[in-house]
Order: C-alpha cells, then sequence, then structure tokens
C-alpha cells in the first residue's frame, strides 16, 4: 500500500525490503540493495535508507551492517508476529497477525510479541497460550548467558529458550526436565528478542 509520507522511490525500497527481511529473516546489504532497485552507486540507497529512518519506517544499528529492522508506525499497538515454539521449534515468525496495545507497560517503540506454543519454559511460568514481550537484538554481544531469548536455528526454526554461550557454541537451555538443551555453532543462531515481559489471560 502506498503512503503519502513517502516518494516513489523510498516507497519502492521500502516495499522490498519487507518483503526480502520477511523472506530472509535478516537485512540486506547496500549492493543488494543497489541491484534490486537497479542503480550502480550506493549514493541512492544511503539517501534512502535515510529518509525512510527519518520518517520512521526503519532503523539500524549505528556502524554495523545488515542490522535494519522495519518499524511500523501506521497502527497503534505492539504487533503480534505469530507463535513461538516453547517446545521444539517452529517455522520462523515474521507476518504480523495482530496488533497488542500495551504501551502504557512498554513504551519503546520496538518490543513485539509472541503466543507461546508448548511447556518446555514452564518453571519460568510461560505456559503454553501466553503472550511473550520482546525487545529486539540489536548485538548479540550484548545478551547475557540465562537470559530467556526468542531464537532461530538455522534450518530448525524459532525457539524460546535461555541463551547460552561458550566459544562457538550455543546452549539454548528449556524450563522443563522434559525437554533436551538444543546445541548449535553460534553462527547458525540468530537472537531475535529477549523477554521482557509476559502476559496471561484466564
Amino acid at each position: 500500500m502506498t503512503n503519502p509520507n513517502l516518494t516513489k522511490v523510498q516507497q519502492e525500497l521500502y516495499d522490498w525490503l519487507v518483503d526480502y527481511i520477511r523472506e530472509n529473516q535478516h537485512a540486506p546489504s547496500i549492493r543488494q540493495m543497489m541491484m534490486a532497485m537497479g542503480l550502480r552507486s550506493p549514493a541512492p540507497i544511503q539517501s534512502r535508507l535515510e529518509h525512510l529512518r527519518n520518517k520512521g519506517f526503519i532503523q539500524w544499528a549505528e556502524g554495523q551492517a545488515r542490522t535494519i529492522q522495519i518499524l511500523k508506525h501506521s497502527t497503534s499497538g505492539m504487533p503480534v508476529l505469530g507463535a513461538i515454539a516453547a517446545g521444539g521449534l517452529v517455522d520462523p515468525y515474521m507476518d504480523e497477525i495482530e496488533r497488542l496495545d500495551v504501551s502504557s507497560f512498554f513504551p519503546g517503540t520496538n518490543h513485539f510479541a509472541l503466543r507461546v506454543t508448548g511447556d518446555s519454559m514452564i518453571d519460568d511460568m510461560i505456559a503454553d497460550g501466553d503472550m511473550v514481550i520482546m525487545e529486539p537484538v540489536v548485538n548479540a554481544k550484548d545478551v547475557k548467558n540465562g537470559t530467556i531469548v526468542a531464537a532461530r536455528v538455522d534450518g530448525q526454526g524459532t525457539t524460546l529458550k535461555h541463551y547460552h554461550i561458550s566459544g562457538d557454541k550455543v546452549t539454548l537451555k528449556p524450563a522443563n526436565s522434559k525437554y533436551k538443551p538444543i546445541h548449535s555453532p553460534a553462527e547458525q543462531v540468530e537472537l531475535q528478542g529477549t523477554l521482557v515481559g509476559m502476559m496471561r489471560s484466564y
């Protein structure tokens, strides 16, 4: 849908970014954006990105490549991006399916919510059907061992677990003795969010 706040070329890049990140679960490089837009210089891409950020459509971590995140300010509330497994793994979430208005509790504009499926985090009082509130991870190095995260494991899916890293190995630990930890090379694990809150309906 065309947004009146964007020029044609800004809208074109924004739409392409939304589709690319939804499909690949990570941000593209400047070169990929140049190719997609049919440009030979990075300058127009950088200009369009700056305009998109200034208008509140995207954000990124300064000095870090491929950290672009899509922001959605057109509607109120926090996006609910689907289900997160508290058991095995589920297909990676991305598509927004509803919005949850908890702005009075979580004032940040970039938080998102996931509905829990499974009981692997039950010992931490996170049950099947709960809604967990996540803050996007900008730099994985800032995430401390033991933090509850939404993590995507390459080729397997996304899960809610305790994060532990030692060297180049990551362990995603459940909070239920019925489930085994997930072990994976660090390069195959993408931290998508850290737990900042939880909601439950009765």
